[in-house]
């Protein structure tokens, strides 16, 4: 009966194409619509969550080491859980989100953490626990005291983004990695801080100057490509690949002939040269850790009639240069992304493509946008459309506590910037007024 409808029947290629197009079109079709069912989910269930911002005034005396930090980082911030699919695509709830961040306002440096209200209990619990002596407080959100940016307006502004140069494996240079200097009971003269050069940075900014950075964390969830077995897998398993990825060039296989009529064993004899040796200890060491999937964004501004445009490049020039001291010259070393700015002028010549990506850039500092962009930018596009149509991705990449406290932590009296606000050492205990 085929062959009868064929010999009667006059089919061209095009037409089977159409024909064999027209049936497979509702699977990318079902796919698109499950994916923008998601979003609209998710978008729906972030709009109700509502958002805390708290100050955190350092004390006087601040002598522990980062590891305090890395406890709260653990304690207040790592809500490991499962998501099933009813929860995950139905009620569209995300795995929950912090920004930690510290801003200089016309020089005066300020630490913040930002908070979904119901945790913040919790975050606020955690550390007293730690910093018995700090005092944390509410505050109004200070990004909204600058207005949207505008070609001709009142403030240059210039953003970017920060991630791992290598990959996550590999750690940047941590506070254990300054040696005993950063040990608790070391006096503060001896102790190299380094996250000293940061502060000190910021509290050199003059009025009328602003620098913003913000460092949003969530529990660790990024998959990676197995090439074992083609899966996903998680930043352990990952980690081991990677470890095994390096050895592959120096691992011989010996086969060993038991009493020259046995079976034949393969035996594996790795002769690791001591260069890879640093890289295989880091990473080692790193994948024991708890880590957290990270994106670091940062804004810097000035007002025009108290800065002139080159005190303001001179300032953007400066802050790609902010994470310096972390870098571990052939491990890793923090790296400048996503920046508000074109190579050559030819790349945007009217203009209007940086005033997007400007404008764009300072929607997401102020609504902390990291692990779930508005659909339309959750793509990377081709080079030709980024000229009518600018767009990224937001950077994600992956951190553990030791790394973050390191990059974030309240420094001790080794830094002295005057316009640092500290408070006196002299409350006793936390508030016994915290919220139950």
């Amino acid at each position: 009966m085929l062959a009868n409808f064929f010999a009667t029947h006059s089919f061209s290629v095009v037409q089977f194409l159409l024909v064999g197009i027209g049936y497979l079109m509702p699977l990318p079709l079902a796919w698109a619509a499950f994916h923008l069912w998601h979003h609209y989910r998710q978008e729906n269930f972030i709009s109700g969550i509502k958002w805390i911002l708290l100050e955190i005034q350092v004390p006087r005396d601040v002598d522990k080491t980062p590891a305090a930090m890395e406890l709260i980082f653990t304690n207040a911030m790592y809500h490991q859980s499962m998501k099933g699919f009813w929860e995950q695509f139905i009620v569209g709830a995300p795995w929950m989100w912090f920004s930690l961040e510290i801003v200089s306002l016309d020089g005066q440096v300020h630490f913040f953490v930002r908070t979904p209200s119901r945790i913040r209990n919790l975050v606020e619990t955690q550390i007293y626990g730690q910093y018995p002596q700090a005092k944390v407080i509410e505050v109004d959100d200070y990004v909204f005291h600058i207005p949207q940016f505008k070609k001709d307006g009142e403030w240059y502004m210039w953003g970017c983004e920060f991630t791992k140069k290598r990959e996550d494996f590999l750690p940047i240079k941590t506070y254990k990695n300054f040696g005993d200097e950063m040990k608790t009971g070391v006096k503060e003269e001896f102790k190299i801080d380094p996250i000293t050069p940061t502060i000190e940075f910021m509290g050199s900014m003059k009025k009328g100057q602003q620098l913003w950075m913000q460092i949003i964390i969530r529990q660790n969830i990024k998959m990676y490509h197995s090439h074992k077995t083609g899966g996903h897998i998680n930043f352990y398993d990952a980690s081991i690949e990677f470890i095994e990825g390096m050895l592959a060039p120096y691992i011989r296989t010996v086969k060993n002939d038991k009493d020259g009529d046995g079976p034949m064993d393969l035996r594996q004899m790795v002769g690791m040269p001591d260069f890879l040796k640093p890289a295989v200890t880091a990473v080692t060491d790193n994948m024991q850790l708890i880590h957290f999937d990270v994106g670091i964004r940062m804004v810097c501004l000035s007002k025009k009639d108290l800065i002139s445009e080159d005190e303001f490049n001179n300032l953007r020039r400066d802050v790609r240069l902010i994470f310096r001291q972390f870098a571990q010259p052939g491990i890793n070393e923090m790296w400048r992304v996503n920046a508000t700015q074109f190579d050559a002028p030819w790349s945007d010549p009217t203009g209007l493509a940086m005033t997007k990506m400007k404008k764009r850039m300072l929607d997401y500092y102020r609504l902390r946008i990291m692990f779930h962009p508005p659909i339309q930018y959750a793509f990377d596009y081709p080079s030709v459309l980024n000229i009518f149509f600018p767009a990224y991705r937001p950077n994600i990449f992956v951190m553990s506590t030791q790394e973050l406290a390191t990059i974030f932590h309240f420094p001790g009296m080794v830094s002295e910037t005057p316009s640092f606000k500290r408070i006196e050492s002299k409350i006793a205990k936390p508030p016994s007024n915290l919220p139950l």
